[in-house]
């Protein structure tokens, strides 16, 4: 038998217990907001050291994690070093998730399964890839197989909040260098880019007054109707934009939370709009967050008694293929082009992810792991979020075959 045979061999003999670790793994909530989301992380960290590893704590600061919105942060690293001159892979997923919302047939963490489905919010994005990469290495390490480099578990907490102290906060500190990253994906693209964001929160600042007298008052909500205006009055421009990435399309743009006045009848003194633009990777970010500013202060200039205070809250690169990462996407092309039956594209996305925290610093990644052919597919971040078990054994070959090909000594 070959090591790759009994490195797939392996991972069907243990299935039974991926599942089990992946229903542990959805089972323990972590909505962010609030963010939460240290009880998870050392939940996680004594499965990990039940299979004899060692798991470093990588707790941050409460102080910056409160001005940052959340509650509690605690980053794992597990550092499988095999020696010898050769990469080292770092595989990185993340545990923290949106609110489950309203809808759901099956409990949100109840991690249940029918019909070869597993329920559960975050089962298919991205606490599948707990699982994934973790029987993953755990098969590549049973074969015997002598090996160089070394991996390394990156499982982090931030994602939803531009992972600024997920991975950007272990890269920042120092505490990791990887030379290649596999981050939370679908098990049917690799993909090699994805689009850039820009978040604002725009107040608008008025005057408020009685609702039976309301030219004494400055109607801030007049003034965010002429921004909303402005906003969506430029779509189809940005639908004119195209990229030259596969699975990439155009820009966008949307407000998706609006909140403001005191009372049914009292003229609105102060409304906030929190608006996300979405960048091709051709696009320059600067240049975009200057135009949006631009668009936002000439909508309300002149207006008198009015004022607009424009803050940033999120300004993520784009992800981009680096030199250096080419043998890694054809290998995962080639083993999961074998396990899969069809030929897997390398292609781009238009969400943005963790994986630029990464490529920022020079470091190539691509995005891959268990998940569905498309993120509407699963019900990713809606009601009945569901993963194809299937998807998650396939994924798992993929990823070990692909860390045998490339740490093999």
């Amino acid at each position: 038998m070959t090591a790759r045979q009994q490195l797939l061999d392996w991972i069907d003999a243990h299935f039974d217990e991926q599942v089990a670790f992946l229903q542990s793994v959805v089972r323990i909530p972590t909505d962010t907001p609030p963010g939460d989301n240290a009880p998870h992380a050392e939940a996680v960290a004594d499965m990990l050291a039940g299979f004899g590893w060692k798991v470093e704590r990588h707790a941050v600061p409460l102080d910056a994690v409160r001005d940052y919105g959340m509650q509690s942060i605690t980053n794992l690293i597990v550092r499988r070093p095999y020696g010898g001159a050769g990469p080292t892979i770092a595989l990185n997923a993340h545990g923290d998730v949106v609110p489950p919302g309203e809808g759901w047939s099956h409990p949100p963490y109840g991690a249940e399964i029918e019909d070869g489905f597993l329920y559960g919010r975050a089962a298919a994005v991205s606490k599948s890839d707990f699982a994934t990469y973790v029987f993953a290495v755990r098969a590549l390490e049973a074969t015997g197989t002598h090996l160089k480099g070394g991996v390394e578990l990156h499982f982090t907490y931030d994602e939803e909040f531009g992972g600024l102290l997920g991975p950007g906060w272990l890269l920042g500190q120092g505490l990791t260098r990887p030379d290649l990253v596999i981050a939370a994906g679908f098990s049917y693209q690799v993909v090699t880019a994805h689009n850039a964001c820009l978040q604002l929160e725009v107040t608008v600042h008025g005057k408020a007054g009685h609702g039976a007298m309301p030219d004494t008052a400055h109607d801030a909500l007049q003034a965010a109707t002429r921004i909303l205006n402005a906003i969506y009055a430029e779509l189809p421009e940005l639908k004119k934009i195209r990229s030259g990435v596969p699975g990439i399309d155009s820009p966008t743009m949307l407000v998706g939370r609006i909140e403001g006045g005191t009372n049914t009848n009292v003229v609105p003194g102060k409304v906030v709009l929190k608006l996300d633009r979405r960048m091709i990777p051709e696009e320059d970010p600067a240049a975009v967050e200057a135009d949006v500013r631009a668009l936002i202060e000439g909508a309300v200039a002149g207006l008198p008694g009015i004022r607009v205070e424009i803050r940033r809250l999120l300004l993520s690169q784009a992800l981009r293929p680096l030199p250096g990462g080419e043998r890694l996407v054809a290998s995962l092309r080639r083993n999961a082009q074998a396990v899969l039956g069809e030929a897997i594209p390398a292609v781009g996305t238009p969400l943005y992810a963790d994986a630029r925290l990464y490529g920022e610093r020079g470091i190539p990644a691509v995005m891959y792991g268990a998940g569905p052919r498309t993120v509407l597919e699963s019900n990713a971040k809606n009601a009945d979020e569901k993963l194809a078990l299937e998807d998650l054994r396939r994924a798992t070959k993929v990823v070990a075959l692909t860390l045998f090909d490339l740490l093999a000594a």
